[in-house]
């Protein structure tokens, strides 16, 4: 897992923030703050605590999604799942993929790294 990837997703919370509002400001920075600790796990060698800890802020987004609108909250935690499951399999492909779709929820409506 490389950490890039989780990097622009941390940044492009801050697209949620003005999308959804106060409400969202919490939830977004507890899902950076797990982000970042994930990343630092992760450089550390801790793979198991830092698919947890992305689980844990995945999981957070999805409920804030699903406070918004309970099929976006149900799609949510899907992702996360998938997400979850490339981690834990090494499927890098599938881990890109499933971070792209967690940007674009986000507020990000880039498909790839290259351009920024």
């Amino acid at each position: 897992m490389r950490p890039e990837p989780l990097l622009r997703l941390a940044d492009n919370l801050k697209e949620l923030e003005v999308v959804v509002g106060d409400r969202a400001r919490g939830v977004v920075a507890e899902v950076r703050q797990g982000l970042m600790e994930a990343i630092a796990a992760r450089e550390r060698g801790d793979l198991p605590n830092a698919i947890a800890l992305i689980r844990a802020a995945m999981e957070k987004l999805a409920a804030l999604g699903g406070s918004l609108d309970p099929a976006e909250g149900t799609m949510m935690r899907e992702v996360a799942a998938r997400f979850v499951r490339a981690l834990n399999s090494g499927d890098e492909n599938v881990t890109d993929e499933t971070v792209k779709i967690m940007r674009r929820k986000a507020g990000d409506p880039k498909d790839d790294d290259t351009d920024r």
